[in-house]
Parts: C-alpha cells; structure tokens; sequence
C-alpha cells in the first residue's frame, strides 16, 4: 500500500507485461520507468539521454525515426552543435545492449523491431480496443474487466525521468489517455450497479483534477444512487462555482441537465443499466434446486402456473401462492414449473427456503440480504433495516426479468418484503396456509395425487417391470400412503432399494403396520402418517439417528456436529446419515452437511418424545453444546494466545475440532454461526445454561465482525432470561457480559453501559473475573466515546488491575489501548502513546494478530494526536492489513476513519476525502452515530478541496444524526455550518 496516496480502492492491481513465449524475449515498459528486459533480466538502459533516444523509438512502434525527428526530440528549437554525433553515439550504445536485429539504421534514421506484445503500451492499445469492442456488444462486465487490465500495466508516471520536449509531450499524452480510461471503467462501475464503491476513488479525482467536469459528472451520479442526493447536488454547485472563479464559464450542459434530473429525483438516473454487477456475486443467479427427473403428474396445474409466469413481461407483477399439507409436493411442483418457465426470466432465478414450518421462520432483512447479494450488490452497500433492504431489493430487479421462488413461507407478512414490484419479474410461492391476505395473488391449492398418478409416480422410481406383474398391490401401497407425493416416493425408494421386496410384501407390511393411515387423510395428521411409513422401516440405529439429530435447532448440522449429537464416530454417523438421505428423511445440503425438511424435523422430535428417554435426549443436545463450545474455544485461543477467557469457560466432556491455522478456523466459526448460536440458545435447560452463556463469549468475533450480529443478540437474550428464571447469577453475569459486547459494537452505547454495570455487580458478587475485567473494559471504551474521561479512566483501570490479576495479558494489553484513548482525551499524549506502545508489546509477544491490529489501531490515534504522523501512518496501515485479512469489516471501516484524521491532519486533504470515503461504505463500529462522525471529517476535506457545497450537505447530514442522538459532537458541527465558519477555510 502506498502510504501517501490513500487507501487501495478500486485502483487496479500493477503488473509487469506479459512476457512472450521464449524466455529470453526482449520487452519493455513505457507505461512507467522506461525499461527493457531480456526474459526476467532487467537491461541496463544507460543514462537519461540515452534512454530518451530509446523511448522516442518504441513510441514510433517500428516506423524509423530520422535524425532531424529524433534531433528535434532531444532538443527542439536548440540542438547543441554535435547533436548529430551524440544521437550516432547513443544508438551504438543501445545496440550493443539491445542486439542489432533489434535497432536497425535504415534510410539515415534508426527503428526498433519487436513483436505487438513486446512493449506494454501496444499491448494497452489492444486491450483497451478489445474493451471498446466488448462494449459495444453489450458486455459491460468484460469491458470493464479488459480496462482494468490496461490500467495495471501502469507502473507509476509514464515515461517516468525521461528528458526532453518529446517525452514531456507523449507523458502529457499518457497520462490524458490514462484519465479517459479510468473515465470510461468508472462510467462502467456505475452501468453495472458498483456506485457506492466509485465514489471513493471519483472523490479522491476530482480533488486532484477539480476542473474535469467528466468526472464530477460521474461522481453526481455515484452519490446519487448511493441515497446521497443532497451531496450530488452540493457537487454541481461547487463545480459552478470553481468553474465561474478560474475560468469565468458555466458548467457544460451535460452537468447542468444531471443536477436537474437530480432535482426532479428522475428514477431513470437512478436505475443502473440492466446487467447486474460482476463478483462477488453472479451476474445472472441461478439458485433454483434441481428438479426431479422423476416428476409425475400435476399437468393442469403445470399449465396454470406456467401461463401465469409466461405472462408476466406485460404485467405489474406476476404472484402465484401455492398451498397445500405437507408432503404433497408444493416445492416439487413449483421447482418443476420455475425451471420450465427459466426462459422467460433470463436475467435469472433467486430462490430461498423460508422454514415457515419451523420454530424460527426466516426473517425477511436476512433473505433480502441474501438476495442483494446473489444479484451482486456489495455487503457495503447493503444498508441495515428492512424497509431500506426492501426498497434497494426493489430498485436492483427494476428493468431485469427475474423469478423469485419463495419456498416454505409462514404467511403472507413474511414474503410482502421479498415481492418485486415491478414489471417482467414474478413470484411463485409456497406455503401450508392459503394467502388469501395476499393482494393480487393467484392462489392455487395442491391436493393429493389422482390414484392414476400415485401409481405412475411409484411405477417410476420402482419400475415397470416390477409393477406391472403386481399392479393391484401397488394400487393398496399408493392408496395406503393417502396418494400424498412424498409418502409414495419414500416408499418406492424403500422398495427399490430391497431387490428381495415383491410389492406385495410391502403392501402387506403396509396393511399390518399402518392400519389407521385411511383415517388420517386429513391436514397434518396425514404427513405424520407418511413419515411413519419411512420410519417404522429404519434399523434401530437409523432410527436412533433420526430421532436425534432432529432436536437440534439449527438450519442444518455438519458431520462432525452430527457425530458428537448421536455419541459415534464420523464415519459411522456418516453412514447413518447417509442411509436416512437414502430414505428421503434426511437431505444432503452439502457435502458433509445434512439437514431436515421442516415438517420432517417436526416429526423426529415428536419420535424422539416418543421413543426416546429424557435423560438421552439432554445428553445429545449436551454432547451438541460440548462440541460447539469446545471447538469455538479452540478457535478462540487459536485467534487470541494467551487470552484467559477459555481457562474460565466450562469444562466439557466432548471434544470439539482442532485447528491448526487462524484460516480454517475463522472459516469455521463464521459458516457454523447460525448452528453455534441456535444451540446456545437452545440450550437454556439449568444443566446447560452455563455452558450456553461460555459459548456465546467464546464466539465473540461474530458480532464484532458485524456478521450474526442479531442472531446473536437474540441467543444471548435467551440464555440471560433462562438465567434470571432459574437464579443462575454465574450464567446471568456472563450472558449480561455478551450482551454488553453486542450493544457496544451496534452503537447501542446506553444498553451496552446498563448491561455492563449489571455484569460488573454480578462478578463481584459471584466472584467471577469474566464479567468484571470484559464489562469494565467495555464500560469505560463506552464512556470515551460519550466524553466521560475520568469514568473511563476509572473503569478501565478497574480492567487492568482485573486482567493483571488474573495474568490475561491479551486483555490486559486491551484495556491500556482504551486508557490510552482516554488520556489523549484529557490532553495527556505522552502518557496516551505510553500506554498503546505497552498495549501493543504485549500483543507482540503473545504472537497475536487480529488483537495486534486493535493494538496498532490504538498507537496509530496516540501517534496521531502527539503529531508523529509518519509512525501513526505505518501503524494505521498495517493494522488495516491485518482488520481485511481477518475479515472484520467494522475494525476496516474503523481504521479508513483513522486514516482520514491523519491525512486531514497532514494537509493531505484528497486522501483524507478518499479514507472517510471508504469508512462511510464499510461501516464502523458505532451505528449511525459513527456514521456522523466520518461525514463531520469528509466535510472538512471537502471544503479544504474547494468543495465547499458538498462538505456542507455532509455536515447538514452529520447535525441531524447528532441531535437525534444527543450527542454533545452536534456543537462542533453546529459551528462548522455558522456563516462565519462557512467562509473559512476549515483547521
């Protein structure tokens, strides 16, 4: 990272030319320092002059210089006496390094013959030629992806230290060409939806190009659909107003007719063009799950549905709810109709499992996120709230043709967000309950199978040939399943997999086991019945798995979790489970991953009531809550050495996984966390609660990363109220302790503070040095924030003493990071860089590097205010390095800010700019009031860069956030926006 020249976003990665086939090859680079290489050796080029005479050559790309030209170049108007001779000289200096097959003299001039690919600028011109061609065919993402690649070939200033009137001309001209590239990728980032990412490095543009009117353009536009209206329209007007003092003109009519569709807030400028963003996400989703080649039946209602989505090109928006029990085959049918109407959504297909059978029905900002993402929004540009989502959700399927399968959907509230809205897009739903609460939805209602259909179905899966010979028998099975699709296929897949089966004997066994099937044909008494024919058809071990397995609360169950719940080995829990994917009971997510349909979850449960004994049913859910604690506290102490919070967690009997490397590990606990968190807060029985209240601090990195943040609030509640209930001030302090960590990193300071001073209480009075040490810590970074330094001073000293005692250096190096805040606060910067430099020696020798990060974060603030700004630099930077690698887009966000306060301290004022830029899109830790914080800075680099309108919307946008918190950084805002202030350049 270039240290001074702001943060790495959207500038292209460098790279060398790519080198020809033969190793020993001759190429150079323009597109920088003038080079040459012979394969990977770099070439001596001689002095300036001499390299002068070199570059003049390779930009005639082989036609042959003359000696006047090449006079003319060196030296223009004034050539020395013996220009002549000095030009032969440098030649047979060259030749002799460059080979003379190389630089040929031909008719009194000199030419150097290499292949296109040889010199990185013809190599830039074919690429780029590329883009425009890709461009004009439509494909925007390729286009911008071959710009990107010339943009890399630049290594710095083109023709870098190159003398000479010549070589002035052609840099001026590189470096225009390189602009109306870098133009043409961002007006590409903004056609493909990027604008929240653009407007970091437009910002950083304009301030170092203020009269290019092509990028201020653009950058009104990024802002724009960012939600950023009042800034794009500051921008129009600090470009006016520039344009008016240094060249006495009004800004082009292309600007003028921008701000006033901004104005009008013209929907039509705020749609991206119609092809979706490129990574992460795909550009078209396809996330419909494969139809079965089996498929029987249904063929009114295949036409229904199909004539419906057909037509909904040329309507509002096409909604078909499809209702029926369970088991009847409602996803089937829809997946089978959503994938024969895939030609009519060609910008794609999104599909989601609501689980609105289940406990715990998905909630709708968790899909809409989802969904932003597959249509290839960034997560920083995804906002918070639900209604935000909503209307993002709305705006991103506009102008696209896209099917939305919305599967297993608890009622009509649920889906109202998920609905496009908007013409050429179509719903098709699913669920148990008929939507007649949804508005201009086409409802169908699924019953069972005709018998004539049952029988081809089960004829399917079994075989014609096994069937035919028994057809009356097979009529007794398919009627003794109800006609209900799923009862049928679980039979059927029993039969075809027992060759030694005659159909006549599992109608017998039909007959004799289930002989009450024909009087539960009703509702959900009928799925029961159906899943009791594939379970009364398990070995015992199968049917012990089953049971089991079916208590745990959460979406799905890795093998390795799977194994622990049912007490085995992975490999023969792995057959068992296997075996129930075989039966139809259990689904195979993905590989090593295993989950229920809801209803069949349902029905486990209810066995495992049955047929299993209380005592082995808490011992499997406590096996579950062994394993995930045990492995979270290995990831724990992987990420954190030394840190004694996992010697004071609950001892397990279970063991968990190991890990090796912070890689695997971190990848572990951020794809287990909704299963970790479901089983803690399920968890709540008073034999595991305190086990549950230990998982949830040992998977403290989930809200601190700003991922599972709610979930995560949600389990803590849970296990905190279990607490209260049941008199368990041990789990009370620790679950009050969790919820602290939760506020603190939402920006929720007055909860976090209430819970804190909670858990502090507890700890003294349960002498526990968990809640005492991290709720004190966490108290007094809270009360820094709110400007209470001698309170924050007294917590955190409370912390240290704590952590000290209890020889926990990682948390202790964290706490003298905080008091260091604090007593830069009360003016004490020498004492301020003290304490963060002890803070980071430790976290140095504990080998640490996540904590490390937050140690340097903290040198680089101390370092900052005592006006070390080359250290604080090195220290913000790499503590950004290692918040990315670790995947914590808050601390990210956090540090972009941090950066910012330096640069705008250092005068650096479009860096600055550019870092608030960047901490606005990742976030940070504080909500909206953190928020308010970074538009306050990007307010004063703005107007330092002369764009004082735009600084003004942001503090406009700042003062707001700040009254409606209270927060006493509204005086400072209020002063910046006085008319006094507003005619000063900012300190």
């Amino acid at each position: 990272m270039d240290r001074d020249s702001g943060p790495r976003v959207r500038v292209p990665e460098q790279r060398a030319p790519e080198k020809p086939v033969t190793a020993d090859a001759l190429r150079f680079t323009v597109l920088g320092p003038v080079r040459a290489w012979r394969g990977s050796d770099l070439l001596s080029s001689g002095s300036p002059q001499q390299r002068a005479l070199l570059t003049a050559l390779l930009l005639r790309e082989g036609r042959t210089a003359t000696a006047g030209e090449l006079i003319d170049a060196f030296w223009g108007e004034d050539p020395p006496s013996q220009a002549l001779a000095t030009i032969r000289t440098y030649a047979s200096r060259l030749r002799k390094i460059l080979g003379q097959d190389t630089l040929v003299s031909e008719s009194g001039g000199y030419a150097i013959r290499i292949d296109r690919g040889a010199l990185d600028l013809t190599l830039a011109q074919d690429l780029a030629a590329e883009a425009e061609k890709a461009r004009a065919s439509g494909d925007r993402c390729q286009a911008r992806t071959l710009i990107n690649k010339v943009l890399g070939l630049w290594d710095g200033e083109a023709l870098a230290s190159v003398p000479g009137p010549y070589a002035d001309n052609q840099r001026t001209r590189l470096e225009e060409w390189r602009l109306q590239l870098t133009e043409t990728r961002l007006d590409l980032d903004l056609e493909v939806g990027c604008h929240a990412e653009a407007v970091s490095e437009l910002t950083a543009l304009t301030a170092a190009h203020p009269l290019r009117e092509r990028l201020r353009e653009l950058l009104m536009v990024a802002l724009y659909r960012s939600g950023r209206q009042a800034e794009a329209l500051a921008v129009y007007a600090d470009t006016r107003r520039l344009l008016a003092e240094e060249l006495g003109v009004d800004p082009r009519p292309e600007l003028a007719q921008l701000q006033r569709r901004i104005l009008r807030a013209d929907e039509e400028l705020a749609r991206p063009a119609d092809e979706p963003a490129p990574a992460p996400a795909p550009l078209r989703p396809a996330q419909l799950p494969a139809t079965v080649p089996d498929f029987t039946g249904r063929s009114a209602f295949v036409t229904e549905l199909s004539s419906r989505l057909a037509t909904a090109e040329g309507s509002v928006m096409a909604v078909s709810a499809v209702a029926g029990i369970g088991g009847v085959g409602k996803t089937t049918l829809a997946v089978h109709v959503a994938h024969q109407a895939r030609r009519h959504f060609p910008d794609g297909q999104l599909y989601v499992d609501l689980q609105g059978a289940g406990a715990r029905a998905a909630e709708p900002e968790t899909v809409l996120g989802s969904f932003l993402r597959a249509l290839g929004t960034a997560d920083s540009a995804i906002p918070d709230t639900l209604d935000e989502r909503a209307a993002l959700y709305r705006s991103t399927l506009d102008g696209r043709r896209i099917l939305i399968l919305l599967d297993n959907a608890h009622d009509a509230a649920q889906i109202r967000p998920l609905l496009p809205g908007t013409p050429g897009c179509a719903a098709l739903v699913t669920s148990r309950v008929r939507m007649v609460d949804l508005a201009g939805a086409h409802l169908v209602d699924l019953d069972v199978m005709s018998p004539e259909e049952a029988l081809q179905l089960f004829t399917r899966i079994v075989g014609a040939e096994r069937v035919g010979s028994e057809r009356e028998a097979a009529l007794d099975v398919v009627a003794a399943c109800g006609f209900l699709p799923l009862a049928i296929r679980i039979a059927a897949s029993r039969l075809a997999a027992r060759r030694t089966w005659t159909v006549s004997v599992l109608a017998a066994k039909l007959a004799d086991e289930r002989r009450r099937l024909d009087e539960l044909q009703a509702g959900d008494l009928a799925v029961k019945a159906t899943f009791e024919l594939g379970y009364g058809q398990l070995e015992p071990a199968q049917a012990r798995a089953f049971r089991l397995l079916g208590l745990a609360d959460g979406p799905d169950i890795s093998l390795a979790a799977a194994a622990a719940l049912l007490n085995l080995d992975p490999h023969a829990a792995e057959d068992l489970l296997e075996a129930l994917v075989d039966t139809s009971l259990v689904e195979s997510a993905a590989p090593g991953r295993y989950r229920y349909h809801d209803l069949v979850r349902l029905y486990a449960r209810a066995c495992a009531e049955r047929d299993e004994r209380a005592a082995e049913r808490e011992s499997a859910l406590s096996r579950l809550l062994d394993f995930y604690l045990a492995t979270a506290a290995g990831v724990y102490a992987l990420e954190r050495p030394g840190d004694r919070l996992v010697d004071h967690l609950a001892r397990v009997d279970r063991p968990g996984l190991v890990f090796q490397q912070r890689g695997p590990a971190l990848d572990w606990i951020h794809t287990e966390a909704e299963c970790v968190l479901a089983c803690a807060h399920q968890c709540t029985d008073s034999a595991s609660l305190r086990r549950a209240a230990d998982l949830l601090l040992a998977a403290k990195d989930l809200p601190e990363s700003g991922a599972n943040s709610r979930r995560y609030e949600v389990a803590a509640q849970a296990v905190l109220a279990a607490a209260v209930r049941t008199g368990d001030v041990h789990a009370e302090g620790r679950a009050r302790t969790a919820l602290t960590n939760v506020f603190h990193f939402a920006g929720r300071f007055d909860e976090a503070e209430e819970e804190a001073e909670k858990a502090m209480a507890l700890s003294e009075a349960n002498e526990d040095p968990i809640p005492g040490g991290y709720a004190a810590n966490t108290r007094g970074f809270i009360a820094v924030y709110q400007g209470r330094y001698a309170e924050a001073e007294k917590y955190l000293r409370v912390a240290i003493a704590s952590f000290r005692s209890d020889g926990n250096g990682p948390s202790e190096a964290s706490a003298l990071c905080n008091l260091s805040r604090a007593q830069l606060a009360m003016g004490r910067t020498g004492g301020a860089v003290t304490l963060a430099r002890q803070g980071v020696d430790i976290y140095d020798r504990q080998g640490l590097s996540l904590r490390l990060a937050n140690g340097r974060y903290a040198l680089g603030i101390a370092l900052t205010q005592a006006g070390e700004l080359d250290e604080a630099l090195t220290q913000l930077s790499e503590a950004l390095d290692i918040f990315h690698e670790s995947r914590q887009p808050l601390w990210e966000g956090m540090t972009h800010f941090r950066l910012a306060e330096l640069h705008l301290l250092a005068g650096r004022s479009a860096q600055a700019a550019a870092h608030a830029e960047q901490a606005i899109a990742l976030r940070g830790i504080g909500g909206e009031w953190r928020r308010a914080t970074v538009l306050t800075v990007l307010g004063k680099a703005l107007k330092l860069l002369g764009q004082v309108d735009r600084g003004h919307a942001c503090w406009v946008e700042a003062l707001t956030i700040f009254e409606n918190h209270g927060s006493q950084e509204a005086v400072e805002v209020r002063t910046l926006l006085s008319p006094q202030r507003m005619d000063q350049r900012c300190p």
